[in-house]
């Protein structure tokens, strides 16, 4: 089953590359409206609140009313799930970031030089100034760097993110499309037991992230091989039934539990 992260510049007709791309393979496209909906419900916030976090535009206090740290561990765990679903394109949200480990995952970036989306932009929007566009394209850049390096640690524009960076001012949308589809029908992206089994992990570990949630203090580190579940790291707070906690996460097959309590000299 095909999984295809995509990361699109606004106005690089990345969304038509992503239709068509669909519509030959038989896939899903991962809208917007369906992640921010989940993650909205499991913040307990608007969905709206939600978008325009994402968009950066939320007020300061939209912005106080979301938990960055929950935010991105739940949209972490959204795009796992929906990647082993599979045959999928998932559009934006981190997607290269979260799911680059995963071997038969094809990364794909869509962009254009500003000119070229400056000129689609005001089609689209029907804007007479082109400096109207430029500003609805730069701010829109700005929120999805912000959101890739705060959440997932990467720059959205480093090609090494990506195994193909497709130009649409150069190379026309259905060019990239039989581009993009002859990548994904390669030997090296087809999933097998082993990449699934990488998915499975990575799925879990998100898990037990979000099971842990805020309990420590200090970063805990979580390795996971077929589904036994090492924890690393120190902290100044009691564990408490952490291995309980873990080993209660379907899927887990075991946990080893190397956090050491450091005591602090006044205890």
């Amino acid at each position: 089953m095909a999984v295809i992260a995509m990361t699109r510049e606004m106005g690089s007709l990345g969304k038509d590359v992503a239709t068509s791309l669909a519509d030959q393979m038989g896939l899903t496209v991962v809208h917007h409206e369906l992640v921010e909906h989940h993650l909205a419900d499991r913040l307990g916030v608007k969905e709206s609140t939600v978008h325009r976090y994402l968009e950066g535009e939320a007020s300061l206090l939209e912005r106080w009313k979301i938990d960055k740290q929950k935010l991105s561990r739940f949209t972490a765990e959204e795009i796992l799930e929906l990647a082993q679903k599979g045959n999928v394109v998932i559009r934006g949200w981190g997607a290269v970031a979260v799911l680059r480990a995963v071997p038969h995952v094809l990364r794909v970036r869509v962009c254009a030089p500003m000119a070229s989306r400056e000129r689609v932009m005001m089609e689209r929007l029907g804007l007479k100034n082109p400096s109207e566009a430029t500003n609805e394209i730069l701010q829109n850049d700005a929120a999805h760097a912000r959101i890739m390096r705060g959440f997932f640690g990467v720059n959205w524009e480093d090609p090494q993110l990506y195994h193909v960076v497709l130009n649409t001012a150069s190379v026309p949308v259905d060019a990239c499309v039989s581009i993009v589809r002859l990548l994904a029908e390669r030997p090296e992206f087809q999933e097998n037991e082993e990449t699934r089994s990488v998915l499975a992990d990575k799925l879990l570990e998100s898990r037990v992230r979000a099971a842990l949630g805020d309990a420590f203090a200090s970063p805990i580190n979580i390795q996971i091989v077929a589904g036994k579940v090492t924890l690393t790291g120190t902290t100044m707070s009691p564990i408490g039934n952490v291995d309980e906690v873990v080993r209660g996460i379907p899927g887990v097959t075991g946990v080893e539990n190397r956090i050491v309590v450091v005591r602090s000299a006044g205890v």
